[in-house]
């Protein structure tokens, strides 16, 4: 074997040496880009399951809120009112609203926190009059009014006893909750020492029990009422913002990427209107919270906090993401169904609206759904045209004032008494992500059932 055969066979061992070192290298560096991104993957799922676990362990307590069940004496003596007003043939609707405004009125003149006091003495016995103050900090302030709304809509009550369900203050749902340190002294404590006896007590005979609160659903927000705040206001704000933004921010975005796409000539102006819609998109949201209320507010004289006013504003911060999003599913269909169309003589509106639509409608659904949920969670905006207001009225119409979930979270997080509104305002965080995800999950299921392969 001669020298240069030799030379030859080395060389081409370097050469395979070479080879397999580059592909073992190449191999170890995509082995380890893998395990960064599994590593990625799983600290990112790791984080966000810590926060819904922390959102969950504090929020789902306040779901259950402490309730007296007691046997309520509708006492005539007490309700001394006459029975309530019949309309009489011949009698117009304003007289009889009259009179039936003006018995109304006579009824919330009755105390009816006395009735409750008696229902709480006969559970605990007779009480001196020092102690009717601690007697009255066990049920929240305003069982009272829903006691006289309750005889308003059935006078039949007057004489009955009847067993009720009443909330607790929130203090007492505090104390038996053991969201407060039981050790601490009596003037740090938020309950006198014979409220507390009297809570411990009812709860142990059973008259106090963790039931479900359905105030937190059914109820307005309360600043004299803490235990019976609610997110009925704040939830029907909501949902006139989020119709307000689905019938103005979908069609005007969809339409507005339509032509931008499909008919637009391309020049110079088009590409600044592009340039600028992409810019909107990065804008903070709190910008459009000063243009609303520039605009909406002092320049159109719109009402403050209208979850009209809301909705506007929310749709000026959507239209740019549902524009993008849009713009992105017609540029996914390839350019062979725009030709086939047109080549069996289909004009440019029939090609993009019985063709390309179609096809791109599960991409438009999507991220339409995804920017109206987006604006659902805003916040910084509402506070800007006055949706931070308390408002103690479920609104009827979109012109009434109102407040918003994120707003009411906000209200809530900041309320000084923190051990009670803490787990509330996680409770109030589980239904807006509750809201959220089911957007979320609708928009997967209109793409799943709208998708078409091509």
């Amino acid at each position: 074997m001669t020298t240069d055969t030799l030379t030859i066979e080395e060389r081409s061992r370097q050469r395979l040496a070479t080879i397999e070192a580059s592909l073992a290298g190449r191999h170890a560096r995509e082995r380890r880009f893998r395990r960064m991104g599994l590593g990625a993957v799983v600290t990112g799922m790791g984080l966000v399951l810590i926060l819904f676990i922390s959102i969950l362990m504090r929020g789902v307590p306040a779901f259950w809120q402490a309730t007296f069940y007691l046997d309520v004496h509708f006492d005539p003596e007490v309700i001394q009112v006459d029975e309530k007003p019949v309309r009489e043939s011949g009698e117009s609707a304003s007289a009889f609203r009259e009179r039936e405004l003006a018995w109304m009125s006579r009824v919330g003149l009755v105390n009816w926190q006395q009735i409750i006091d008696e229902a709480l003495k006969a559970e605990l016995g007779e009480i001196e009059a020092r102690q009717t103050r601690d007697l009255r900090a066990l049920i929240t302030s305003g069982e009272r009014h829903a006691l006289r709304d309750r005889f308003i809509e059935d006078p039949s009550l007057l004489g009955e006893t009847v067993r009720l369900k009443m909330l607790a203050s929130a203090n007492v749902d505090v104390w038996l909750k053991g969201n407060i340190d039981r050790s601490l002294p009596d003037h740090q404590q938020q309950l006198s020492p014979q409220t507390r006896e009297w809570a411990d007590e009812l709860s142990d005979r059973g008259v106090i029990t963790n039931a479900f609160s359905t105030a937190l659903f059914l109820n307005t927000d309360s600043r004299s009422s803490l235990a019976s705040a609610g997110l009925a206001g704040a939830f029907m704000g909501s949902l006139f913002m989020m119709l307000v933004v689905i019938v103005l921010s979908v069609p005007i975005g969809v339409a507005s990427a339509i032509y931008l796409e499909e008919f637009a000539p391309k020049n110079r102006i088009t590409d600044l209107i592009e340039i600028n819609i992409n810019n909107l998109a990065a804008v903070p949201s709190i910008v459009f919270g000063l243009l609303g209320a520039a605009i909406f507010i002092g320049y159109l004289g719109l009402p403050l906090s209208a979850p009209l006013v809301g909705g506007l504003v929310l749709t000026l911060m959507t239209l740019p993401t549902i524009i993008i999003a849009t713009r992105a599913s017609l540029r996914s269909i390839p350019g062979s169904i725009r030709q086939a169309a047109l080549g069996i003589g289909a004009s440019r509106v029939q090609t993009v609206f019985h063709h390309v639509l179609p096809l791109a409608l599960p991409g438009i659904l999507t991220g339409s759904i995804l920017g109206v949920a987006q604006a659902l969670g805003e916040t910084a905006p509402l506070l800007l045209i006055g949706m931070n207001a308390f408002v103690a009225n479920v609104p009827g119409t979109p012109l009434e004032q109102s407040t918003a979930l994120p707003v009411q979270i906000y209200l809530w997080q900041g309320n000084e008494l923190r051990n009670f509104f803490e787990a509330r305002t996680s409770a109030a965080i589980i239904v807006l992500l509750g809201l959220m995800l089911s957007l979320n999950a609708l928009a997967i299921w209109l793409r799943k059932r709208f998708e078409t392969r091509w």
